[in-house]
C-alpha cells in the first residue's frame, strides 16, 4: 500500500509529514514518486490554488499512473471562501477535464474548511482565555474559538482580506500570546506531536466541531490499522 499527497501549499507541505508520523507511523515517506515500494507516501505542494488543479493535479494523475501501485490518491486544498462542496466539485469537474482515470487507485478530497489555520485554532491548550492582546480580544469577542466550531467562522464586516487571511491573523494572536512565532513558511510548534493530540482531544470532545478535520483523521484510521494488521 502506498500514498500520494497533493497537497495546497507550503503550510501542508511542512506540517501534514510531522503529523503522518503520528497518524501513519508505518508509513515512510519517499522523495520522488517512483521510489513507492510498501506502506509508502509520497507529497508535493501543488504551489497554492488553482495552480494545484490546473498543474499539480494531471502531473500528480501522471505519476500515479506511471508508478502503479499507489492505494490512495489525497488532494488536500483549502475551501476559503467556498463551500466543501464547491470546492470537490472544482476538482472533480477538472478530473474530467483532463480525463484522469487512475483505476484502482482511491481517490479522496480533503477539503480543509476554510484553510489549515481553521484546523489550528482548535487546539484549547494554547488558548489564552484573558490575553493581554486587545486585537486577540476583539478576535474572540468577534467569535470564539474556543467554545465554538472554528470552521463556522468567517470574518468581519471590516476585515478587506479573505476569510482565510482573518484565520490565519486569529491564529497568530493566539500563538503570539503564548511567545509561539506562526508563519507559513516555518509553522513551527502546529507541526509538533503535542499539537496535534490537541487537535484530536478537541474533536474528541466536541464531536460536531471540525468537521473537516475530523474527515481526514478518518481517512487515516483505517489506513493505519491497515499498516499494523496487512493480511487481517
Amino acid at each position: 500500500m502506498n500514498l500520494y499527497f497533493l497537497v495546497e501549499g507550503t503550510t501542508e507541505r511542512k506540517i501534514y509529514p510531522k503529523w503522518l508520523e503520528i497518524l501513519l507511523p508505518n508509513f515512510t515517506r519517499i522523495l520522488s514518486p517512483n521510489e513507492a515500494n510498501n506502506f509508502n507516501y509520497f507529497l508535493i505542494s501543488g504551489g497554492g490554488f488553482p495552480l494545484l488543479l490546473d498543474k499539480g493535479l494531471p502531473n500528480s494523475a501522471a505519476d500515479i499512473i506511471d508508478a502503479g501501485n499507489y492505494s490512495y490518491f489525497f488532494i488536500v486544498l483549502d475551501a476559503d471562501e467556498s463551500t466543501i462542496d464547491e470546492r470537490r466539485l472544482e476538482v472533480q469537474v477538472k478530473f474530467e477535464v483532463f480525463d484522469i482515470q487512475l483505476g484502482p487507485c482511491q481517490t479522496d478530497i480533503i477539503v480543509q474548511n476554510r484553510c489549515v489555520e481553521t484546523w489550528l485554532l482548535g487546539n484549547r491548550r494554547v488558548f489564552q482565555r484573558q490575553p493581554q492582546s486587545i486585537d486577540l480580544r476583539n478576535c474572540i469577542h468577534f467569535f470564539d474559538v474556543y467554545q465554538n466550531d472554528p470552521e463556522l467562522m468567517y470574518k468581519p464586516d471590516k476585515f478587506v482580506e479573505s476569510v482565510g487571511w482573518y484565520h490565519k491573523k486569529y491564529l497568530k494572536l493566539i500563538l503570539s500570546e503564548r511567545n509561539i512565532s506562526y508563519s507559513e513558511k516555518y509553522p513551527r510548534d502546529t507541526a509538533e506531536p503535542y499539537y496535534l493530540q490537541a487537535l484530536q482531544d478537541r474533536v474528541r470532545q466536541t464531536p460536531t466541531h471540525l468537521q473537516s478535520l475530523q474527515y481526514f483523521f478518518n481517512l487515516c484510521y483505517p489506513i493505519d490499522n491497515e499498516s499494523h494488521n496487512p493480511s487481517a
